[in-house]
């Protein structure tokens, strides 16, 4: 069973000492006539999402669109559990491959053999899973004997193949996407591609972020539009072409 049921969520976070050099606040820290120093301020509170519903069930591949900052990656986050709800709730069933950052949990200091390994276990894998697909990973990265070596002494475009190679290897109910992956050369791209294509195929739910409009309708069949922080209602392909744009 895969399922995403999010209810009036609301995402705030903290900032402090956002005006701590503001003279006003220095003045209303004036006691008995002298001047002292103003108390420890309280947070400005930003709204990252505000008051979100979806309901997402298998064969849902939900389109985010909106512009940088309008909450795209907070729900993502949200979703894939990095952050808890300040208000309303959210529930997950189904297991969740996050391609938010490929290269979480890597270590620069040790092989491409062992970082394989250590993302896997990052995301879920069991050691017995693991051994079962480093051939394969190893093999899809091209990276050859360079995985014998320190992922210090790699390109960052073999850092990008081997954290996309890892990041792949996994079987979902939930895929979070932000921005469609392409990392390499063009023959490495190609087979990228194919292999987000066979991922995205297989999972039974996913979200996926993108400016690109084009590659949205070619993948999606589901559409929340995201303005700072406020979503929309879900839309099919055929509201979408009805919504003014123009603004997300």
């Amino acid at each position: 069973m895969a399922l995403v049921d999010i209810r009036n969520l609301s995402i705030r976070f903290p900032v402090y000492g956002a005006d701590q050099r503001s003279i006003k606040r220095q003045i209303t820290g004036v006691v008995g006539g002298t001047l002292g120093r103003a108390g420890p301020a309280a947070p400005t509170l930003v709204e990252a999402l505000t008051d979100v519903s979806l309901r997402l069930a298998p064969g849902d591949r939900l389109g985010l669109i909106g512009h940088n900052g309008a909450g795209k990656t907070t729900l993502l986050r949200t979703i894939a559990g990095v952050y808890a709800p300040d208000q309303g709730s959210i529930l997950v069933e189904g297991k969740i491959a996050s391609l938010l950052e490929p290269t979480l949990g890597m270590d620069a200091f040790v092989t491409g053999f062992e970082n394989i390994r250590l993302r896997s276990l990052l995301m879920g894998l069991t050691p017995k899973q693991i051994k079962a697909r480093t051939e394969e990973i190893a093999e899809f990265t091209g990276l050859g004997p360079f995985l014998g070596l320190p992922l210090k002494t790699y390109s960052a475009g073999m850092i990008a193949r081997l954290a996309f190679g890892v990041s792949t290897a996994v079987d979902a109910d939930v895929l979070l996407m932000d921005e469609w992956l392409g990392v390499g050369d063009a023959q490495f791209r190609h087979q990228a591609h194919d292999r987000l294509l066979t991922l995205f195929a297989s999972s039974k739910i996913v979200v996926l972020a993108s400016h690109d409009m084009t590659l949205l309708r070619d993948l999606c069949n589901r559409f929340i539009v995201l303005r700072s922080g406020h979503a929309s209602k879900i839309l099919t392909t055929a509201e979408l072409d009805q919504t003014d744009l123009s603004a997300a």
